[in-house]
């Protein structure tokens, strides 16, 4: 037993053996908090497709001033973050069908 230390000093930290570890749980990807959508969130994955598809023939045609360049690609980018979440989303949901496994699609 070590002696205890003199008023004022913080004791040293003492490891006698390993200590057990308990993992935490993490939640699954289909059970995650999601952020709330926002205001200006498509109403479906096609909404977003679409707006999406019009977003690009604009940047592509290269007519738009700098500020609305930036603001179209700030919206495409939020469009492409829903469309994958969306996504995802579905194919957890496939997972979860198939019994925890993705099995690969067959177009025949």
């Amino acid at each position: 037993m070590q002696p205890a230390p003199p008023r004022g000093e913080a004791s040293p930290a003492v490891c006698e053996g390993p200590q057990p570890t308990v993992p935490m749980p993490t939640p699954s990807p289909s059970r995650a908090p999601r952020a709330a959508p926002s205001p200006n969130a498509p109403a479906s994955y096609e909404a977003a497709l679409e707006e999406l598809e019009q977003l690009v023939a604009q940047l592509d045609a290269g007519q738009l001033p700098l500020d609305q360049l930036l603001t179209r690609y700030q919206r495409g980018a939020e469009l492409l973050a829903f469309c994958r979440t969306r996504l995802e989303d579905v194919e957890n949901q496939i997972k979860v069908l198939e019994g925890g496994a993705l099995k690969p699609w067959d177009a025949a």
